[in-house]
């Protein structure tokens, strides 16, 4: 049987060119995918060979351009339970090979369909691996993409990707997080209550809280250390988030505030950064950073090696060789990346509070630091064994 005909619609975006400018000046040419039109923001690759519905709905994304390396995307479609948030935040998407069916039961809709639902201008058709090269080479920076009418003269385009703002120096978390609280319940009988920050935060984050007794309550990027004790929490929670973390004061000085405290305190990816300028550590900016699903980490609490998932182009400048002293007492890297010795967590010994860097709720991603959620229990419930490893400072 002759298969039947593409639609109208998708020849002629199979037909509409499309070009990639670097602000370097390196250009790739290939087909618009997705919305046709124009976007900018940052080039950043990210390694995973699935799990890309979680990775285009995750707020820390926001403003980044994702080239994915995988060569085929979008072979499983779209469904509407793996969102991570409400909406696609990605402000473009390169892949190599789209996948012409999408082929799985919970799918409803095609990746491109729901691309060009979203309005996400992408592009299809270019040689990923040189465009992952170079930007391992020079480093993230910025890029649009162009795609239809918006073609216009070389000069101009490279002109306006130059004029476009950068990730260094961006406060974003505001733009993506909640405006309004609200409760994620317990999954069962509630035992703690946790006040959470949402900076960018990912839907299956709470949900892990949540199938652990815990009621979760979360709160807009900009709230204060009173509106955090206003729920009565037994923990506070800052979550993963886009932008640079030197601008963060404010979340800073709230950071800080629950320290003094003595509340449990525990961050993923941005919250890990805010921790660790709350602690009095700096911040820098990597040069093309961690993104995907397959990256080695060392927790050297344990020495056992995880597989987790990544997204963060910054990083917290903090000892690797020994025990910080802070305002807040010691405080040592519980956590590496084994790629580039880049920290990938914190772990406070003279106060109950620890981040890491990374994605331990798995969406998407594996599931080898779930534990984590279990240690922020362990905070809250004053296990005897973990209080006493914090106020020694003995690795387990």
């Amino acid at each position: 049987m002759t298969a039947p005909a593409p639609t109208t619609q998708r020849r002629r975006r199979e037909r509409t060119p499309a070009v990639l400018v670097l602000e370097d000046g390196r250009t790739f040419r290939g087909e618009a995918y997705g919305a046709t039109g124009e976007t900018f923001g940052e080039a950043v690759f990210n390694t995973g060979m699935s799990g890309y519905q979680e990775t285009l709905t995750d707020p820390s994304y926001h403003r980044q351009v994702v080239v994915m390396t995988a060569p085929q995307i979008g072979n499983t479609g779209w469904n509407d339970e793996d969102d991570e948030s409400k909406r696609i935040w990605v402000a473009g998407y390169v892949v190599r090979d789209p996948a012409r069916v999408a082929s799985n039961w919970r799918s409803t809709r095609s990746l491109d369909e729901e691309l060009v639902r979203q309005g996400v201008v992408g592009i299809s058709g270019i040689d990923t691996r040189a465009l992952t090269r170079h930007l391992r080479e020079r480093g993230a920076m910025r890029c649009g993409i162009f795609s239809g009418e918006a073609l216009t003269d070389q000069a101009e385009l490279l002109a306006r990707v130059q004029q476009s703002p950068e990730m260094k120096g961006a406060d974003l978390c505001a733009e993506v997080a909640t405006t309004e609280a609200y409760v994620v319940p317990a999954i069962g009988e509630k035992k703690f209550t946790v006040a959470a920050l949402d900076l960018g935060i990912k839907g299956m984050t709470p949900q892990r809280m949540a199938e652990r007794g815990i009621e979760v309550h979360v709160l807009p990027a900009n709230s204060t250390l009173e509106d955090l004790y206003a729920v009565q929490p037994d923990g506070v929670f800052f979550s993963n988030g886009p932008g640079d973390p030197a601008t963060a004061d404010h979340q800073v000085a709230v950071a800080q505030g629950v320290l003094e405290r003595g509340t449990p305190f525990f961050g993923i990816c941005f919250g890990n950064q805010i921790l660790g300028r709350a602690l009095g550590f700096g911040t820098y900016k990597l040069k093309y950073g961690h993104r995907g699903i397959n990256q080695p980490v060392q927790d050297r609490t344990t020495g056992k090696v995880e597989v987790t998932a990544h997204n963060h182009g910054f990083a917290v400048n903090a000892p690797l060789d020994r025990v910080s002293d802070t305002p807040f007492g010691r405080v040592e890297v519980s956590h590496v990346c084994l790629n580039d010795d880049v920290v990938e967590g914190l772990q406070a010994l003279d106060v109950p509070a620890f981040s890491v860097q990374y994605h331990p709720e798995a969406a998407a991603g594996p599931h080898d630091a779930a534990y984590l959620f279990d240690r922020f229990v362990e905070l809250m419930r004053g296990d005897d064994k973990h209080s006493a490893k914090l106020m020694e400072g003995q690795r387990a």
